[in-house]
């Protein structure tokens, strides 16, 4: 886990998704194959999990804190991310220049997202490599 860089919704971390289509579009890096790597994880009561099930203001002030560089001291979080389009809407909550109520009207979905991130060394003990898949873009 690289602790540099620019700051990501759930802080520093590996990141997962559960939605295929998703993980194909973080995957592409240019025209031709692609590879997919499939991960399960095995929960434990030893591992301090966050889970946001759906963007709620909790979520949005985590995202805030994370994003502006405030670490957390989660092992894992998974909630849904806050894409490119929802990014320019954190931005703007986070400056001032949106109330959250604005916020949350223009942050709408029309299509679910979701993302887990692997925060530390004990987080990524808990994955587990299942295979790969090629996709031809």
């Amino acid at each position: 886990i690289l602790l540099n860089g620019y700051y990501k919704d759930f802080g520093w971390g590996f990141y997962c998704t559960n939605i295929k289509k998703q993980a194909i579009r973080w995957a592409i890096s240019k025209k031709g194959k692609t590879i997919v790597n499939c991960y399960s994880y095995e929960k434990s009561s030893e591992i301090n999990l966050l889970k946001f099930s759906k963007m709620t203001d909790e979520w949005l002030d985590f995202v805030a804190r994370c994003r502006s560089g405030i670490e957390h001291n989660y092992d894992i979080v998974e909630g849904p991310m806050a894409d490119d389009k929802i990014w320019d809407y954190v931005e703007g909550f986070i400056a001032g220049r949106f109330s959250r109520s604005a916020f949350w009207e223009l942050a709408k979905f029309k299509h679910p997202t979701h993302q887990i991130v692997f925060c530390n060394e004990k987080a990524l003990k808990t994955i587990r490599y299942t295979g790969c898949q090629e996709f031809k873009i």
